[in-house]
């Protein structure tokens, strides 16, 4: 459904805290490994591992939460159809590319917590979400800032501030 020219201020706002929230996991997120290895092994882990996996643990289920409300405020009040009229290619690639990032930040907690509470192999198919989001989120800000830089075209703006 694509019914405004911009983003709401809530969804503008959940879309860049949701990335925060995925960039604290995806830099910290190592020490949740180290903590898991480390139990395995049956040797303690230090109190900043401890304290980050930890962390890990209790950013993932916000991530997830604030995904779903992201998703049901899309599926209510829609997205603004594309700022430009780049061509078919770039309109297929934005939906495609915005569809694996709703289904890594939905599977990418659900595999954390069996993972947490099952251990492997959801913890072996959890660690192949890194470089996923890693090459995602690199394409999503060069494509970003393509629109702003070269086609001009308003995209970025449309998520830094809201319009009606």
């Amino acid at each position: 459904m694509e019914t405004r020219r911009g983003y709401s201020i809530f969804q503008i706002a959940l879309h860049w805290l949701i990335a925060a929230l995925v960039l604290f996991q995806l830099f910290f997120g190592e020490s949740m490994t180290v903590v898991v290895d480390a139990a395995e092994d049956g040797q303690p882990a230090s109190a900043t591992d401890q304290a980050l996996g930890s962390a890990h643990y209790w950013v993932g289920l916000p991530v997830l939460a604030l995904v779903l409300v992201r998703l049901v405020l899309r599926l209510v009040s829609g997205a603004p159809a594309p700022a430009g009229h780049g061509s078919r290619w770039m309109r297929v690639a934005a939906h495609v590319s915005h569809g694996l990032f709703y289904v890594l930040l939905l599977a990418t907690p659900a595999i954390g917590l069996l993972a947490f509470y099952l251990g492997d192999p959801w913890g072996d198919i959890h660690s192949l979400a890194k470089p996923a989001f890693i090459v995602l989120i690199a394409v999503h800000v060069v494509a970003a800032l393509y629109h702003q830089f070269w086609l001009r075209d308003g995209t970025l703006k449309r998520m830094l501030s809201p319009a009606g």
